[in-house]
């Protein structure tokens, strides 16, 4: 038999390794191509690595916990194949073209559980292309634990409850694990002030509430308005460049790229940031495109390692919570972030050439924390007065479609 080496695959420029989180096969198993071999994980996606060829797993070369640099070889496998090379953007799952794929590990926990092929196709997948992960099949199985099945204990979810004081304990998950180090890391590196602004955003919600259905009966796509927060952060960062850097050790790095990382909270109250990779190259019409299929997929967890990568500025919308303002953590490498409030009807005096009114206005708070080590209040303050004025000089009369 010839032997395959399996590698670990590209999966974006900025990351260099992975960390094995679990194996799926156990040496001397016998394999069939697209079987899901390994779980890998980076800071922020968890992906699969699945087998191109049908055969046995002679040798693991890595172990559980254990980190792999990208391309190294991860295992020997023992196939009689005439094998050839999957692009690499197939490496992360795999689905058969002729019906729903089901990783090793969900069949194993359905055959333990008496799922039927049929109950099976009917739970709803959160992983990548739709596919059901190990979360989602089990909870399927707590659901119906509350009516008549009784999950096994193998598969038990990691918490515990303390009859006495009448406390749950959960365990936190790999990704609240690695956000919690990445915030307390944050604060630790940088010396956070914010600034805060009011700014006027009548004009931009007349707009939206004018064209939104029309526009999204022609493009298919929910205008939202982040497309318009981002366009005025890029415009504000191409006024003000020195937010857009970095720090190491003693040295300021210029960013020529804008790379606009977006906040992202998950279903399950995790937080991950999609980046939109070259900002500044986007109309309008492109940023609301690209804003709804990134965030779609970060809910769905469909993005890819390397769309998690690169960013040199975030925008957080905690508006989106009912929140006013707030104090974010910077996303580190980079040196600022600005937090989006809930828009609020306000009566304002509005000043004209014939005298000053009062009136009701669309009125939001941004929320600017930046690392006071590079950047002083003129600039930190200085740029989120910027992003306001933009805000508030937005053209009602703006055409997208």
């Amino acid at each position: 038999m010839a032997e395959y080496n399996l590698t670990l695959p590209a999966m974006g420029e900025s990351i260099a390794e992975a960390t094995i989180i679990r194996w799926l096969k156990n040496e001397g198993d016998s394999i069939k191509k697209e079987d899901i071999l390994v779980e890998i994980a980076t800071d922020k996606v968890d992906s699969e690595i699945y087998s191109p060829v049908n055969g046995i797993l002679k040798k693991k070369l890595f172990s559980a916990n254990e980190v792999a640099k990208i391309g190294s070889s991860i295992a020997i496998l023992e196939t009689e194949e005439t094998f050839k090379i999957f692009p690499e953007e197939d490496v992360y799952a795999a689905e058969s073209p002729c019906k729903r794929f089901y990783s090793p590990l969900v069949r194993a926990i359905a055959h333990k559980e008496g799922i039927s092929s049929s109950e099976l196709d009917t739970i709803e997948g959160t992983g990548y292309k739709n596919r059901v992960t190990k979360k989602d099949i089990l909870k399927y199985l707590l659901h119906l634990k509350k009516k008549t099945r009784i999950i096994s204990p193998n598969y038990a979810l990691f918490s515990s409850y303390n009859s006495q004081n009448h406390e749950e304990i959960v365990e936190m998950d790999r990704m609240r694990k690695i956000t919690a180090t990445h915030m307390i890391e944050s604060k630790n590196i940088s010396a956070h002030v914010t600034s805060f602004v009011e700014a006027d955003v009548t004009n931009i919600v007349k707009w939206r509430d004018k064209i939104k259905e029309s526009f999204q009966k022609k493009t298919g796509e929910k205008l939202t308005l982040m497309s318009v927060f981002v366009e005025c952060v890029v415009k504000a960062i191409k006024d003000l460049p020195m937010i857009n850097i970095s720090v190491n050790g003693t040295n300021i790095i210029k960013k020529r790229n804008i790379h606009i990382g977006l906040a992202t909270a998950l279903p399950n109250g995790n937080l991950i940031v999609p980046v939109i990779k070259h900002a500044d190259s986007y109309s309008l019409g492109g940023l609301i495109k690209i804003i709804n299929d990134l965030i779609k997929r970060a809910r769905s967890n469909q993005l890819k390692p390397e769309e998690t990568q690169g960013g040199t500025y975030t925008i957080s919308n905690i508006g989106s919570f009912g929140n006013l303002f707030g104090t974010p953590i910077i996303h580190q490498p980079q040196v600022a972030i600005m937090a989006i409030g809930l828009i609020q009807k306000k009566l304002s005096i509005i000043e004209t050439s014939e005298g000053d009114f009062i009136g009701i206005r669309h009125k939001i708070y941004l929320s600017h924390s930046y690392d006071h080590r590079v950047i002083d209040g003129v600039l930190g303050g200085g740029f989120v007065k910027k992003v306001a004025l933009y805000l508030e000089k937005f053209n009602c009369y703006t055409k997208i479609i």
